[in-house]
């Protein structure tokens, strides 16, 4: 009962995670884009200069016409929105889910034992270490580097998070790997929200209301995490659905894969945030097109050859003992509810059904048993490999 109670929370809270990081993603897409669809105005209606830039569009049978201060109007709105819960609702659900599933199981999901051998409070610990610890070293560096550094900014966040990443490929799992950068990442995105995007509108806000002139810096602040935030979103998309493709965070160099994944995804957003400039480099996307084809090639799976051919029997016994326990019509691995994704190993003719799927999973990938829980051999995978090698048979 308490493992049907488990995954009931984490698909009510993933919805909840799906539905908040949509209007958040959403939110920063559509701003990015209005600021860089910015034209210079025709007339500044409040003072001179005021206007910074306008948009004309048209949308939903309407037309608008959205206009951008290029500091504060001269006299505040009576309503003002203010864009800030999409993105606390987003990491909130999400530091729900990761500590429902990642930590509440940690010696499931974070652990590997053929990585290292730690406890599940020793990784609890790293992780959220890591989530502080990431958001310390990237806000220094901002602060530090200021605006006027942003090429050497990007480096250095590119250095930092591949050092981080093949770090944790030597204590975590490679599942665990990809689901922390991002976790690390988004919480740099929320933290940006609330310790310094929201801050520098109150400033602004303030400023007006004390019948200052707003120091512009406030918003030049603002508007660099923002843009952070807008090139974050794809990599951390990246990191959310890569658990559902072993082939990425199971390589033997997963860390090296999942840093060439965000760099993609992150040119990715580049390319578009530059068409929405008027400017179309078509060299990003033909880039991106060519390293995702580098490493398609360098991930494909290599099959072993010369192996001894093994029986069905001999694979039945191996799957029995590391892999029945989940893939059962009555999973017996605590915390476990149901088979996972309805896959059932019990007999030999459902092992023989589910063959493309040992491969992918078992032996190509290491991706099962999940964190090598009941460390299955490389000796048994490889006997599972060669009895697929050759063709799957009864007999």
């Amino acid at each position: 009962m308490e493992a049907y109670a488990g995954e009931w929370l984490q698909f009510v809270i993933r919805w909840v995670h799906l539905i908040t990081g949509i209007a958040w993603i959403g939110a920063s897409f559509y701003f990015i884009w209005l600021d860089n669809s910015l034209r210079p105005p025709r007339d500044a209606r409040d003072a001179p200069d005021a206007i910074g830039g306008e948009v004309h569009a048209i949308h939903g049978g309407g037309f608008y016409h959205v206009e951008k201060y290029r500091v504060a109007p001269a006299v505040l709105p009576a309503t003002l929105h203010w864009f800030k819960w999409e993105a606390y609702s987003t990491w909130l659900s999400g530091l729900a889910l990761f500590v429902a599933l990642y930590w509440w199981h940690a010696d499931v999901y974070l652990i590997d034992r053929s990585v290292t051998a730690i406890t599940p409070l020793q990784a609890v610990a790293a992780s959220a270490a890591l989530l502080v610890g990431g958001w310390i070293v990237y806000d220094q560096l901002c602060r530090r580097l200021g605006l006027a550094h942003e090429r050497l900014l990007g480096v250095l966040l590119v250095v930092f998070v591949t050092l981080v990443a093949w770090g944790l490929s030597h204590v975590f799992s490679g599942r665990a790997l990809y689901l922390q950068i991002g976790a690390m990442l988004g919480t740099w995105m929320a933290a940006n929200v609330l310790f310094i995007i929201i801050p520098a509108q109150r400033k602004l806000v303030e400023a007006k209301e004390q019948g200052r002139p707003p120091d512009p810096i406030h918003g030049l602040r603002g508007k660099q995490r923002s843009v952070h935030n807008n090139y974050f979103t794809l990599p951390v998309l990246v990191t959310m659905i890569s658990n559902h493709y072993p082939i990425t965070f199971a390589h033997p160099r997963a860390w090296l894969i999942l840093v060439c994944l965000l760099l993609l995804a992150a040119y990715v957003r580049h390319f578009f945030n530059l068409r929405h400039r008027g400017r179309t480099a078509w060299a990003i996307p033909a880039s991106a097109a060519a390293g995702a084809l580098v490493l398609a090639i360098a991930i494909a799976p290599q099959r072993q050859a010369g192996a001894a051919p093994a029986t069905l029997d001999e694979v039945h016994a191996i799957v029995t003992t590391r892999c029945a326990a989940c893939h059962a019509e009555h999973p017996r691995w605590e915390g476990i509810a149901a088979p996972p994704k309805g896959v059932v190993l019990e007999t030999p003719a459902q092992i023989i059904a589910q063959a493309a799927a040992i491969r992918q999973q078992a032996v190509a990938t290491h991706a099962m048993p999940l964190g090598n829980v009941t460390q299955m051999t490389d000796d048994e995978r490889a006997r599972v490999a060669a009895w697929l090698d050759a063709g799957a048979r009864a007999r």
